[in-house]
């Protein structure tokens, strides 16, 4: 059954991103590549993506312009982007709505996955779409930066696992608790 993922990793005081928007802190950290909730066994599953500005930015800077998802993306930004050469990349703004259910056509029957921007996970949640949250906590803290999750939700954690230095989380988001949060 197709499932709306924010799979993300996170600082141990809650932030995803410095505040320069950086992932140093992230990509110096040991994990398994194979081991448990694996960034490789989760994308294997997704057929299409949606991330903020901010994060297709630091991906074309860290990738040197190139783009290295195969699935279709929808990028949210308000600022003027530039696409890749080579790559799926739709660039949108407005309600997340709209674009769920292109991403839903697109993906034909895998999951779909938001990538970074804690922001752009809550607006999926807001709007009743977003089905779980991965978050693979980093032995580190950065003080201040992105936020995790910028909102309430009430989760119910399904699965728990290591991955050498990481504390990997898997949550259901509870839709009835996230409706009455919003009406």
């Amino acid at each position: 059954m197709m499932a709306t993922h924010f799979y993300t990793a996170s600082s141990l005081d809650g932030f995803i991103a410095t505040t320069e928007h950086s992932l140093d802190w992230l990509l110096s950290q040991d994990i398994d590549p194979d081991g448990a909730m694996s960034y490789g066994a989760f994308i294997a599953d997704v057929g299409a993506l949606a991330m903020g500005a901010s994060t297709y930015e630091w991906v074309m800077r860290h990738e040197q312009g190139r783009w290295t998802y195969a699935q279709p993306t929808w990028v949210f930004s308000h600022r003027r982007l530039a696409p890749p050469e080579v790559g799926d990349v739709r660039l949108v703004q407005g309600d997340v709505r709209a674009v769920h259910d292109e991403m839903v056509r697109a993906a034909e029957g895998k999951d779909l996955w938001i990538v970074g921007g804690g922001d752009l996970a809550g607006q999926f949640a807001d709007a009743g779409l977003l089905d779980e949250v991965w978050v693979q906590f980093a032995p580190v803290t950065l003080g201040s930066g992105a936020p995790l999750l910028p909102r309430r939700l009430d989760l119910e954690l399904i699965d728990v696992a290591r991955n050498r230095a990481f504390a990997c989380t898997r949550y259901r988001v509870l839709k009835s608790a996230q409706a009455e949060g919003n009406a």
